[in-house]
């Protein structure tokens, strides 16, 4: 079955400064739809809402906050894991510094794949756990030359058997031992381990827009009843225009914020034509460049729909576990996926196929059907389900997605709750949601949301004969904790 949208729809806003017969009921015309016809035709006042809401703001409100600030840009830093466990290229028979050790432990990352530049804090006389094709053994640490671990099995010869490929080998630390009387590493300093964080930083956007209008137009009554989504209502016609480009510089607010990246240095960059001095000022990062680039991505298993049965939830949970393991998820999704899950979902119910208990499971003949579901609980994990607009409407992300292919955003999962950081600027630790906004302010211009009025019309600021109203905003989403955000593809 295929669908075919209809032609002409009023889907594009129009940015004339004044009525022209694009945007107005025409008087004039001698045409079937106009005025100049014999019998006078009967004009509906109401504006017809064919779109329904068609604003998208108010997703980061449900999953976040806004704060000041008053610099340039915000750090703050992410506490790192507790313990410590790498991965690396074995070497069965290697020695460390002539030690005659029996194994060598080398090429050193961390278990999410990064390597380590500075130390890896694993020292002599650690007892570690090494894991690799299939087999587990336990073994002292007898030598640390910088990047290099050297290691003795506690069974004699247990190394054999384990896998000498590159990064193939997964080392735990979990103790120490040492003989009575000794102290630490006898000739050797036992160095402290430090705790490990990483720090991390983004930049405010300045966006900006403008309505105007003439000081004649601004007098003209409009003959067709308005209302917005902002709650205005009424017959001016030039309140209508303003009112739209007020609220779609509110979507500009949360868009910016979901699909931002930051600029690159390179030739002919986007800093260079804003005249930044370093051209990764250009640009901030966003919530889908976060998460790609610091979390986790599903494509689903088709690579269609992300998360359309449970062997891909718990391949999420599994990851999740990795993670913080938060409990609470908020899933926001386009139409699709929202569809995939509920039908995933009503197929665990014995009689689903027949769809006679779907929903609730408690439906019958007499009562509309329920065919959706608002959450469920897998494993230790909540899961509260929410259609995103922005992902399904034709002039929004759906738009893009159609075109997109397999780089299609589906949907997004968000913890819920908050994150414990290192704020720079408080200089201490801060519990803050996952999400939230920065903006500009200070003690004389506050920069989240900022209306000017300038022109002769109303109250005068110069002798243009215009009344031009103003709107500007400079802030920037600060996402913690990524490696807990899944984002569907």
């Amino acid at each position: 079955m295929a669908i075919t949208a209809g032609g002409s729809l009023n889907s594009v806003p129009a940015p004339q400064k004044q009525t022209l017969n694009t945007n107005y009921v025409d008087f004039t015309s001698a045409s079937t739809e106009g005025w100049a016809q014999q019998y006078l035709p009967d004009l509906m006042e109401k504006e017809a809402e064919v779109f329904g809401p068609r604003t998208i703001s108010g997703f980061l409100a449900q999953v976040g906050a806004e704060e000041a600030m008053t610099s340039d840009r915000v750090i703050w830093s992410e506490q790192g894991r507790l313990h410590l466990s790498l991965i690396g290229t074995l070497d069965v028979d290697g020695n460390v510094s002539s030690t005659g050790t029996t194994g060598k432990f080398t090429s050193v990352k961390d278990v999410d794949g990064n390597a380590i530049t500075t130390t890896h804090g694993v020292r002599n006389h650690d007892i570690v756990l090494l894991a690799s094709a299939g087999k587990v053994s336990r073994c002292l640490v007898v030598a640390v030359d910088g990047a290099d671990i050297g290691l003795r099995p506690y069974d004699a010869g247990d190394l054999t058997g384990h896998s000498e490929t590159a990064e193939a080998a997964t080392l735990l630390v979990i103790g120490s031992e040492f003989k009575k009387g000794d102290n630490y590493d006898g000739s050797e300093t036992r160095t402290a381990n430090e705790p490990d964080f990483k720090t991390f930083t983004n930049k405010p956007i300045i966006m900006k827009d403008y309505y105007e209008v003439s000081g004649s137009d601004a007098s003209r009554i409009g003959w067709v009843e308005v209302s917005t989504e902002m709650g205005q209502s009424g017959y001016l016609w030039y309140l209508k225009a303003e009112a739209d480009t007020r609220a779609r510089f509110t979507d500009y607010l949360e868009m910016a914020m979901i699909e931002m990246e930051p600029g690159t240095t390179q030739t002919n960059s986007v800093g260079d034509e804003l005249g930044f001095s370093t051209e990764t000022d250009a640009g901030t990062e966003g919530l889908f460049y976060a998460i790609e680039n610091r979390g986790n991505v599903t494509s689903g298993v088709t690579g269609v729909n992300a998360a359309t049965d449970l062997a891909e939830f718990d391949a999420i949970l599994a990851e999740f576990d990795k993670q913080g393991a938060i409990e609470e998820y908020m899933m926001f999704v386009n139409r699709s996926t929202s569809l995939a899950i509920d039908d995933m979902l009503a197929s665990m119910n014995s009689y689903g196929a027949g769809g006679t208990s779907y929903g609730v499971f408690d439906n019958d003949e007499d009562m509309a059907l329920n065919l959706g579901f608002s959450g469920f609980r897998r494993g230790s994990y909540d899961f509260y389900k929410s259609d995103f607009r922005y992902l399904n409407d034709k002039a929004t992300r759906g738009g893009i997605n159609d075109a997109a292919g397999s780089a299609a955003v589906r949907g997004v999962m968000i913890p819920a709750g908050v994150s414990t950081v290192y704020d720079q600027q408080m200089g201490k630790n801060m519990k803050r949601p996952f999400l939230h906004v920065r903006f500009r302010s200070s003690g004389t211009d506050d920069r989240r949301m900022k209306t000017w009025v300038t022109g002769s019309v109303g109250a005068a600021t110069s002798a243009l004969d215009v009344m031009q109203l103003h709107f500007l905003t400079e802030r920037c989403l600060v996402v913690q904790g990524a490696n807990n955000f899944m984002l569907m593809k």
